[in-house]
């Protein structure tokens, strides 16, 4: 029976490679974007030239009535949920006193509370499933921190939290919940390094690269088939960060 995923923030950069890998897996995948519409719409195509559909849906995941739709047409057209990726996520490069009431705000409910709401949202399909696979991407920064990130490591770090607890919560019900913390990655979200930068952290990485989204795909490709892992978080990093 054909398994149907939900990866939130899935137009671009590492949810784009989710997407792709799982629908070339032959996962019925609903892509969700916000303010990437050319993206995903790009993304649809270019995957409709290998005979492959996804669903693309406009979700704010910060904003439950938003998620409640994105997931009542999932539930409405495939019948069930069996994976989420919880993915979307936006970063700020701030000194911790200039951050403001509102550029935390924002980063806590588009990083954090996005993972609470709509998980909440699909659980109860899972629940009454007994069966369900939950993948949040958190970040190295929720294990070690990062300088002039303090807004971003927080939600990192709370997602690691969500996901230990709720894996034991969840457990019962046939439900795995894991963390996946990505090191440093190519994706669009680390176009501002410079090249010279690139460079540095690939010296301080024992396998002298930088990841690409596929590494973090791959890893989700195996969390979804293994029946045996929960509430872990396993990063992705090359070696920059051993814990």
């Amino acid at each position: 029976m054909e398994k149907i995923a939900i990866v939130t923030g899935g137009s671009r950069g590492i949810g784009k490679a989710i997407v792709e890998d799982l629908a070339r897996k032959n996962v019925k995948v609903i892509a969700n974007y916000n303010q990437s519409e050319e993206k995903a719409k790009k993304l649809k195509e270019e995957l409709e030239k290998e005979n492959i559909s996804i669903d693309i849906f406009k979700a704010d995941v910060s904003k439950r009535e938003e998620v409640k739709a994105m997931v009542d047409y999932t539930i409405k057209k495939y019948g069930k949920i069996d994976i989420l990726i919880n993915n979307a996520g936006i970063n700020q490069e701030k000194m911790f006193q200039d951050i403001t009431d509102e550029d935390w705000d924002n980063v806590i409910k588009v990083n954090l509370y996005s993972v609470f709401c709509t998980t909440q949202e699909v659980i109860k399909y899972m629940i009454s499933q007994k069966n369900g696979c939950i993948i949040n991407i958190s970040s190295i920064y929720g294990i070690n921190g990062g300088s002039c990130a303090v807004a971003y490591s927080a939600t990192k770090a709370g997602i690691d939290g969500i996901t230990k607890a709720l894996a034991k919560e969840l457990g019962p019900s046939n439900i795995r919940v894991n963390s996946i913390a990505p090191g440093c990655m190519n994706t669009d979200m680390n176009a501002y390094l410079t090249k010279e930068e690139w460079e540095e952290i690939k010296q301080e990485t024992p396998l002298e690269k930088i990841g690409e989204g596929i590494d973090i795909a791959k890893c989700v490709e195996w969390l979804i088939e293994d029946t045996f892992t929960t509430g872990q978080v396993i990063s992705i990093n090359g070696g920059l960060v051993i814990t």
